[in-house]
């Protein structure tokens, strides 16, 4: 097993040479990051796009104007996201609580420390580990790194990471072996989509993959 800081840093490097800044979360406000991690749940980004689109048209991307609004007629309005009903009761949970809690005021909530604040996202129905540690670092900027289903394919490919591994110990794996920084974590999450998305696939095109060659290239180094 080869160093582990060396090899996540390894791969970002490799990752970042490759792709490029994603230049992600792509979002106009911290509010919008948070309405696009619970929409993008089981659904492509572009599916996102179009229901946020929707909502923006309508002038409603706002917690004072999603709480006021109507749940069937939100989710109609985030149709093309798919599990429409279902995502908006979530969206509607989430704002309940921060005009419950916070007077509908982020600033509020993200003055609390990065634990309270993920155990607050964590109570609230429909907002799991990914969804919440996506609204901590892309939202509120904090030092938190996001695990998605791309980053245990990857990794566990590259024999970093076991079969099995549960959310908490990917994640843990990632922060103990890398600076904790926000640009890197951020960087980091999105190249990882990135080239889950392109090359390592369900069924991974190993034969152009230069993450593969290079870092089996390293452990026999």
């Amino acid at each position: 097993m080869p160093d582990p800081k060396k090899i996540t840093k390894l791969c970002y490097n490799i990752l970042y040479k490759l792709y490029g800044p994603q230049k992600w979360w792509p979002a106009e406000t911290p509010f919008e990051v948070i309405v696009g991690a619970i929409l993008t749940q089981n659904t492509s980004w572009k599916n996102v796009e179009k229901a946020i689109a929707n909502v923006k048209a309508k002038n409603k991307l706002s917690p004072a104007h999603l709480y006021r609004l109507d749940t069937n007629r939100l989710a109609l309005l985030i149709k093309p996201c798919g599990y429409y009903n279902i995502k908006a009761k979530r969206l509607k949970h989430f704002i309940e609580f921060l005009i419950k809690n916070y007077k509908g005021s982020l600033k509020n909530l993200f003055s609390n420390p990065t634990q309270i604040l993920r155990k607050q996202l964590l109570s609230i129905n429909g907002i799991g580990p990914e969804t919440a540690d996506s609204i901590l670092l892309y939202a509120a900027q904090r030092p938190v790194f996001v695990v998605d289903a791309y980053t245990k394919r990857i990794f566990q490919r590259q024999g970093l990471l076991t079969p099995g591994a549960d959310y908490e110990y990917v994640q843990k794996f990632f922060e103990l072996n890398l600076p904790k920084n926000v640009k890197l974590f951020n960087e980091y999450h999105a190249l990882i989509v990135k080239h889950a998305k392109d090359v390592c696939k369900k069924t991974p095109l190993c034969y152009i993959c230069v993450l593969h060659k290079e870092c089996e290239f390293f452990k026999k180094g």
